[in-house]
């Protein structure tokens, strides 16, 4: 069991983002993170950056031919410190009587009709 540790360097939405993506996968390469997260090379360098140097991310850079190529992966203590943030979270939602899980749509709770064919 994950004992739940809220972490104020990952709770900042663009570094949740990021971690939350590379929890998801193993290396990633900056241009898929880039444009799946929406950032400006700019700014997600400045991100990994910033969760390298806790050791939270690992950065690998190499060539490919002659342009370079940059990679990021969530480390050991990086996947630790974001499932004891989710954990924190979770309890702090669970207090509201909530989810951070939201419920699947069934047929029976699903409208009856599109917004499309709605009248006013």
């Amino acid at each position: 069991m994950t004992t739940p540790e809220f972490d104020e360097l990952i709770h900042a939405p663009t570094r949740l983002s990021l971690v939350a993506f590379l929890a998801a996968t193993g290396w990633a390469d900056f241009a898929v993170l880039r444009d799946s997260l929406g950032l400006s090379d700019s700014a997600l360098s400045k991100q990994l950056t910033t969760l390298a140097d806790v050791g939270y991310v690992e950065i690998r850079k190499a060539f490919v031919g002659k342009r370079p190529r940059t990679s990021a992966r969530l480390t050991g203590e990086g996947r630790g410190a974001f499932e004891r943030h989710v954990s924190a979270l979770q309890e702090i939602v669970n207090g509201t009587g909530a989810s951070l899980v939201a419920p699947t749509p069934t047929s029976a709770s699903a409208p009856a009709t599109s917004p499309d064919s709605v009248t006013r």
